[in-house]
């Protein structure tokens, strides 16, 4: 058995999938036989091309036609004339392996491409990068796994998932996630239960224990794998999975009520989102709106800026999805751990710590300002609310709303429409945002208190970081503190506290958050009704009587163990 971090609950029993994510090694070598290498690279291209024929007959029948135009274009690639006569030619005239010519050539193109003023024509540089590498992973040997597009239901063994593979998979054939690092707060962690994927990190070693097609059953909520069980251990897990979903099905009595205690605090429950294709599994699962879509999604798996126009259309999609109900949508928070290709940052020692968020997006306006031109054109579709994530300080949210009144003034004088209804919140995520709350709440029209990074920052524990992580502890007094800090200051200038970290959706967590008087709970979409059950059993009063008594409280252990006696 292999024991790591529960990431998503649910039982999974099936197939491994290895994804070792090699690094293409293109190394220069000069060859006698030119006749043979021109062979090697017009099988890689035509193998290329039946891979991509075949991937794009699957997407047209899962997906339709415009899922699958993307691959016709990819096959296009291949069958571009210079692209191949030029390769065949450096082959020839310098006597250059397959690999290294094929690249060279690509690396022109591409070139060509990323120069050209017409944005479609440079997004087509893209393209051909994707195609480039199936047809130099063909010519290295090195498997290509698509996973767009899977022919069996499998378990994904990886090192960690990055977020546009969790976004681009084939979700109906994927039954589980197991990866070597990560932890609750880690991205493969957080997409894994918005995915309502059962998913299990921090095993170190899993790439390395397991290979394809070794057989694998797993508990997501406990963290334990069992690797080629026996006829016995998997009949208790199919009977455990059985009772699982039994579970589930009897939390869907639950849709279409009210979050309300026994003696009628009502609460919300909202959802966390990446993409607007998640705002399903909220809907799915009755989620009283949406409580965080992270934007950034829209601005990886790509090679440019998402355009004003893309990023319109997803958070019209989104709005209009989830009306009347309310979105609160965070702009680009991108840095620390969350880098992307084409917009390259200085090296730095704390990445968390450094260029990253609301500083970035003030010093990169022109960024900033595309994002909230297509928040407040999209805003007629819909409930919007605005949240800047990784305020600080006074000035930082000062300045940012400053930006969000140019921009409106702008659509104004170009005849415009957007809604004049729109709150403007922010993220509290930084413990001086915590200790400023007092002053910080006179100027938004609502708090969302991010716990993934305000443990991180008020503990000072790296919340990736394996060897530390048991110090990363949502139960720290320390923690519990800003939260009610925050909580109470907000409340004091008549503005709604919300939180939209993994602890809003922690059964253990949620007590104490409703008993500190916590407004909005904002989770993965899987939680949404087991926290609706929860807060259904539960009196406001006592909670709060509960919550004082775990203020008073010196450590997590004795926080802990008091909830684990008194609510488990």
């Amino acid at each position: 058995m292999m024991k790591g971090t529960g990431a998503s609950p649910g039982i999974a029993l099936g197939k491994v999938l290895v994804i070792q994510n090699e690094e293409l090694v293109v190394e220069k070598k000069y060859i006698e036989s030119t006749e043979n290498e021109k062979n090697r690279f017009s099988d890689a291209v035509e193998k290329s091309k039946r891979e991509l024929s075949n991937i794009r007959d699957k997407a047209m029948n899962e997906f339709g036609p415009e899922k699958a135009a993307i691959f016709d274009a990819h096959i296009l690639v291949l069958e571009d004339p210079e692209l191949i006569s030029k390769t065949i030619d450096k082959i020839e005239a310098e006597k250059l392996n397959a690999e290294y010519s094929f690249k060279e050539i690509i690396n022109q193109f591409v070139s060509i491409f990323e120069s050209m003023d017409n944005d479609y024509m440079r997004e087509r540089a893209a393209d051909i990068r994707d195609v480039s590498d199936r047809v130099l992973r063909n010519l290295l040997g090195i498997k290509v796994i698509d996973l767009s597009v899977l022919d069996e239901e499998v378990i994904l063994v990886s090192n960690d998932l990055t977020p546009s593979e969790t976004a681009t998979m084939d979700k109906e054939k994927v039954l589980g996630f197991l990866t070597n690092i990560g932890g609750r707060t880690s991205h493969t962690a957080i997409m894994a239960r918005s995915l309502e994927i059962p998913a299990v990190v921090g095993l170190k070693t899993v790439t390395q224990t397991l290979k394809d097609g070794d057989f694998v059953v797993f508990n997501g909520e406990l963290g334990e794998v069992l690797i080629n069980p026996s006829v016995e251990e998997i009949d208790y897990y199919k009977n455990l999975k059985a009772k699982y979903e039994e579970e589930k099905k009897e939390l869907e009595s639950l849709k279409g009520q009210i979050s309300i205690t026994i003696d009628e605090r009502k609460v919300e429950l909202a959802g966390n989102i990446g993409t607007p294709k998640d705002v399903e599994g909220l809907q799915k699962n009755d989620a009283e709106g949406v409580g965080l879509y992270r934007t950034e999604f829209i601005y990886m798996d790509r090679d440019s800026l998402p355009t004003e126009e893309e990023q319109f259309n997803a958070y019209k999609e989104v709005l209009e999805s989830i009306n009347p109900k309310p979105a609160v949508i965070r702009t680009l928070d991108i840095g620390g751990d969350k880098e992307l290709s084409y917009l390259k940052f200085d090296e730095e020692m704390n990445p968390f710590l450094g260029y990253r968020a609301i500083r970035l997006c003030l010093d990169r306006q022109d960024i900033f300002k595309t994002q909230l031109r297509a928040l407040l054109r999209a805003s007629i579709y819909g409930n919007l609310k605005i949240m800047f994530p990784m305020i600080s300080s006074l000035e930082e949210l000062l300045e940012a709303k400053k930006v969000l009144e140019k921009v409106k003034k702008d659509l104004t004088k170009e005849g415009i429409d957007f809604s004049s209804d729109i709150e403007v919140g922010m993220m509290i995520e930084v413990p001086s945002a915590a200790i400023a709350s007092d002053i910080l709440a006179k100027h938004v029209d609502f708090f969302s208190i991010g716990t993934n990074d305000l443990i991180q920052y008020t503990t000072a524990v790296d919340r990736m970081n394996e060897k530390i992580h048991h110090l990363y502890n949502p139960f720290n007094p320390a923690v519990l503190r800003l939260i009610k800090m925050v909580i109470d200051n907000g409340h004091k200038e008549g503005i709604w506290v919300g939180m939209c970290g993994e602890m809003a959706g922690d059964k253990r967590m949620i007590p104490i958050l409703l008993g500190l008087g916590l407004d909005e709970f904002s989770m993965s979409p899987i939680s949404v009704l087991p926290a609706r059950k929860l807060i259904k059993s539960l009196k406001y009063e006592d909670m709060k009587q509960f919550a004082k008594e775990v203020m008073n409280m010196s450590s997590a252990k004795e926080i802990e163990e008091l909830i684990e006696k008194t609510l488990l």
